[in-house]
């Protein structure tokens, strides 16, 4: 058994954040896309709407080295030690020129953390029903291999940490963002335990022709969708997709970079388009009895903040998510 798994009080959400997850080398990262303190926007927002107190939040452990080579090689974690290639990873270059020591510190603990709070939503998942990880989603990233801002391969973690300790036998992944999720298809190919559907842009990166042979459902859109074609295809595929598998758990890779004006998504979905994709996955969840667990990822504008916290707050608002435990005789 792994110290990422622990468990949680009963009046706690299972909804995992810690405040580390957001990343700060100097000032530099304002120089990159990704708003780098997405994650702590998102949490504020919900606080700002009393929707949460920090009380209820769940705190994760950082993955440490036995974690990560569950699924990494030694080879690829030791490389990480060299700035040049995180540099690559995290695709600011500069960072090639800082000392690795800072490097770990101010972005790959960040990571490492958000990593362990993935592993650890899955656990919860099954525990309550649903999770969410307020990071994650490091779609990119394989065993042996980073890229897209995406050090470490969470959702490759999640499922076989959850695997190996007898949790579950099977999965499916359902990736939203707006580019394939190569990295852990990479991981799953000729698994046939874990099934993965990607709805993804196809003119943008990575391109991955390899990895396509592990997506069992592939909905691939052109540039400047717009949100009526966007969740005609959610709905026709994720229906066919839960028909021909029933899953212990539905892994749900929640990109906000499909929104318009995303300068890497390059689709065309409105904030709303987005709640109502997210409430369309819970559910079909809830109707099939799918304990869901669902990661954050790509999302490169300031304002996708508020539209996943709204999302959330809108699940709740339609009874797909549920806080804590407690009774209002326990309180």
């Amino acid at each position: 058994m792994t110290s990422l798994y622990f468990d949680i009080r009963e009046d706690q959400w299972p909804l995992v954040y810690d405040d580390k997850y957001n990343v700060s080398v100097m000032g530099l990262e304002k120089f990159h896309v990704f708003d780098a303190k997405k994650w702590r926007n998102i949490i504020q927002h919900l606080e700002d709407a009393n929707f949460i107190t920090k009380d209820v939040l769940v705190q994760p452990l950082e993955a440490k080295k036995n974690d990560l080579l569950v699924v990494h090689t030694k080879k690829y974690l030791k490389s990480l030690k060299w700035s040049p290639k995180v540099a690559v990873i995290a695709e600011v270059p500069v960072v090639a020129c800082l000392p690795n020591i800072l490097v770990q510190y101010a972005y790959l603990k960040p990571m490492r953390l958000q990593t362990g709070g993935s592993v650890l939503a899955g656990k919860l998942a099954l525990e309550r029903g649903w999770a969410i990880n307020v990071g994650g989603g490091f779609h990119h990233c394989s065993s042996d291999k980073g890229g897209g801002f995406c050090p470490y391969a969470d959702i490759t973690l999640l499922v076989r940490f959850l695997v190996e300790n007898q949790m579950i036998q099977n999965a499916m992944i359902v990736d939203l963002d707006a580019h394939q999720g190569n990295g852990y298809q990479r991981d799953f190919l000729g698994v046939p335990e874990v099934y993965i559907m990607d709805m993804y842009n196809r003119h943008i990166y990575p391109k991955d022709k390899r990895a396509k042979q592990a997506i069992r459902k592939k909905v691939e859109l052109d540039n400047l969708v717009e949100d009526s074609e966007y969740l005609d295809k959610l709905q026709k595929h994720l229906k066919a997709a839960l028909n021909d598998f029933k899953p212990d758990i539905l892994v749900y890779n929640a990109g906000t970079d499909i929104l318009d004006s995303d300068p890497l998504g390059h689709l065309n979905i409105s904030e709303d388009g987005i709640i109502k994709r997210d409430q369309f996955v819970f559910e079909q969840c809830k109707e099939n009895n799918i304990p869901i667990v669902m990661l954050t990822s790509g999302g490169y504008l300031r304002k996708t903040a508020k539209i996943i916290a709204d999302s959330i707050m809108n699940l709740e608002r339609k009874g797909l998510i549920k806080g804590s435990k407690m009774t209002d005789i326990d309180k």
